[in-house]
C-alpha cells in the first residue's frame, strides 16, 4: 500500500463509527448497523451491543464477525468509487470486571458520547472486535488485502 492509500484507509475508520455488522444465525448469515469505536492502534473496535439484537446473541453463539465501515457518499458520486474496508475478525465480550473496561468504557463514549446513558443498561454488553484481516477497496481497481499487523501500521500514518 502507498502512503495515500494508507491516508485513505487511516481516515475511514477514523472518521466513521457506522459499521456493517455480519454474524452468523442459526439460519445463515445475518447483517445489521452498529455505532463503533476505533482503538487508536486499530488493534480493536469496540461495540456496545443490547442482548435483545440478534447480532449480540449470534456473537455470543460464535464470535467471528466482520465489520464494514464505507466513506459517505456524495451527490452524483458513484458509490462505487467509494473507500471501503471489510475486516474479518473475532468479537467477544469484555466483562464489566475486568481490567480493561473501563479504559474501553471511557474510550467508547468519548466516541460516541450520546452512549452514556445506554452503559446504565444491564442488557447492553461492550465487545471487543479484533480483526485479523482486513480488505481495502479504495476505489475502481484499487483493492489490498492487510494483516492485522498491516493493519495497525495503516493507523500511524
Amino acid at each position: 500500500m502507498d502512503i495515500q492509500e494508507q491516508r485513505l484507509l487511516a481516515a475511514v475508520i477514523r472518521n466513521h463509527c457506522w459499521a456493517a455488522l455480519a454474524t452468523q444465525g442459526a439460519e445463515g448469515p445475518e447483517a445489521s448497523w452498529v455505532a463503533c469505536a476505533a482503538a487508536p492502534d486499530f488493534s480493536f473496535f469496540l461495540l456496545h451491543l443490547s442482548r435483545l439484537a440478534a447480532h449480540t446473541r449470534n456473537l455470543l453463539q460464535d464470535p467471528r464477525a466482520s465489520l464494514a465501515l464505507s466513506e459517505r457518499e456524495r451527490e452524483g458520486q458513484d458509490p462505487q468509487s467509494l473507500a471501503r474496508v471489510m475486516m474479518q475478525g473475532r468479537a467477544e465480550v469484555i466483562p464489566r470486571q475486568h481490567p480493561d473496561y473501563a479504559a474501553a468504557v471511557q474510550r467508547y463514549q468519548e466516541r460516541l458520547p450520546a452512549s452514556v446513558l445506554l452503559f446504565e443498561f444491564d442488557d447492553f454488553l461492550l465487545f471487543r472486535f479484533v480483526p485479523t484481516q482486513a480488505r481495502f477497496v479504495g476505489g475502481f481497481a484499487r483493492i489490498r488485502t492487510l494483516d492485522a499487523a498491516a493493519l495497525r501500521q495503516t493507523a500511524a500514518v
